[in-house]
């Protein structure tokens, strides 16, 4: 036998056609709860051999180019290839026009 997992679920033995508003309102506001559930040893996500509270981490900054340019959009530095227009007087990318 096949199951159809896009047919709505009901509990076996309650029908929800026949339960009365008040009903209805009294177990959504039992169900709900206002405190969350909360780990206090939970200090955040770690990766396995992830240990960088001593290391520096550097990059190189490299200047931008003569051929290149910041777009306006998005700041990103393109190619001037990836020129697609201005927009009063501010170079924009293709992928932003």
């Amino acid at each position: 036998m096949s199951t159809d997992y896009d047919a709505p679920r009901h509990p076996a033995g309650n029908d929800l056609a026949e339960d009365s508003l008040e009903e209805l309102t009294a177990r959504r506001a039992n169900g709900q709860s206002a405190s969350v559930d909360v780990d206090d040893n939970d200090l955040g996500f770690e990766l396995p051999g992830a240990e960088l509270a001593d290391e520096e981490l550097t990059v190189p900054v490299v200047p931008m180019r003569g051929d290149e340019f910041r777009c306006s959009s998005c700041f990103l530095v393109h190619h001037r290839s990836q020129l697609a227009r201005e927009r009063n007087g501010a170079p924009i990318c293709t992928e932003c026009s």
